[in-house]
């Protein structure tokens, strides 16, 4: 059962550095189960999901990638990705609704459209999270289009966030009237309804979680609807606090570790055991500092989900590892 029932555009945000493309991928991979089709959409102009999947370069198209978690006896869905640039974005919106084919991409060749979205940034942003808002809506201007049981984005970072979605707030300054303000508060209806969460990702460190808890407070002051928080890259808690505590401490019993060690075939020279017992103090240390925070993002009072680090790196493999934590834990 997951605890997102109502919601079909998942947005994921995150200070840079937390893994928030990763854990949209996996989030992706968990949705598109029993035969839901998903789609993985990125803003940012970085292909980071074709290099995820190990894929070519994403085209402005949507591209099958992936077959979707399989949780049961279901077939699983696909996932298909969509890379989101803001002049392509321009001229199938000059297309769609101002039904210029030929004459748009003109306008494009006259620099326009560079003009629309990089002058504009209030512009780019209604471009952008425009498709997505096609995406999850697919009315009529859109015959015979795929649907989607949900979509994830991968957003700007938590510093950009609300301004990023809040598009009506954005152009505010540059239309009062006419089609973009009109479709910039049309898309709001659906970012601030029930139908969207916004994610955060974050690591067990004081200034991701304090970036988190300050994205909070601004979607909850601009009126988004706030998701859950996921804890990315979490350390294995394999020992108990007892040990933890005396590795701390510097008690640990040296001679049964050494006498461990032979045990395993190991020779246990005082070298070793001193690097061995300084990194169980360091790895203490940073699970204390971890633990403080794991009680700091408890405390923002949304859902939270913590996905171990992966061994190694992340793959195919380790998303659909991922995947299947997140689905374990109710998020898909």
């Amino acid at each position: 059962m997951t605890d997102w029932p109502r919601v079909q555009l998942h947005v994921l945000t995150g200070k840079g550095g937390t893994g928030k493309s990763t854990v949209a991928a996996a989030l992706a991979l968990a949705l598109a189960a029993e035969g839901r089709n998903v789609l993985l959409c990125e803003v940012e102009g970085r292909q980071g999901v074709a290099r995820m999947f190990d894929v070519d370069p994403l085209p402005y198209a949507e591209t099958r990638i992936a077959t979707g978690l399989r949780t049961g006896p279901a077939e699983p869905g696909s996932v298909y990705a969509l890379h989101i640039d803001a002049e392509a974005a321009l001229l199938e919106y000059l297309r769609m609704y101002y039904k210029l084919g030929p004459a748009g991409r003109a306008l494009d060749r006259f620099g326009v459209t560079e003009f629309a979205t990089t002058v504009a940034p209030g512009v780019r942003d209604v471009l952008l999270t425009g498709k997505v808002f096609e995406a999850v809506q697919r009315n009529s201007r859109n015959k015979g289009a795929r649907q989607y049981d949900a979509v994830v984005l991968d957003a700007p970072p938590t510093g950009r966030i609300t301004a990023f979605l809040n598009v009506s707030e954005s152009v505010a300054g540059l239309a009062k009237v006419g089609p973009i303000k009109n479709q910039a508060d049309t898309m709001m209806t659906l970012f601030r309804s029930p139908r969207t969460a916004v994610h955060l990702v974050t690591l067990l460190e004081e200034m991701p979680v304090q970036e988190t808890a300050d994205g909070i407070a601004e979607l909850h002051a601009a009126r988004l609807p706030v998701g859950g928080v996921i804890v990315n890259q979490v350390r294995p808690q394999d020992l108990p606090q007892e040990a933890l505590a005396a590795a701390r401490a510097g008690t640990l019993d040296r001679a049964a570790i050494g006498s461990d060690l032979a045990s395993a075939g190991l020779q246990p020279s005082e070298e070793l055991l001193d690097g061995l017992l300084a990194e169980a103090a360091e790895h203490a240390e940073r699970r204390a500092l971890e633990d403080g925070q794991r009680a700091v993002v408890h405390g923002l009072g949304v859902p939270t989900y913590e996905l171990e680090r992966v061994a190694g790196g992340i793959d195919l493999g380790g998303l659909y590892q991922l995947a299947a934590s997140l689905e374990r834990q109710g998020m898909a």
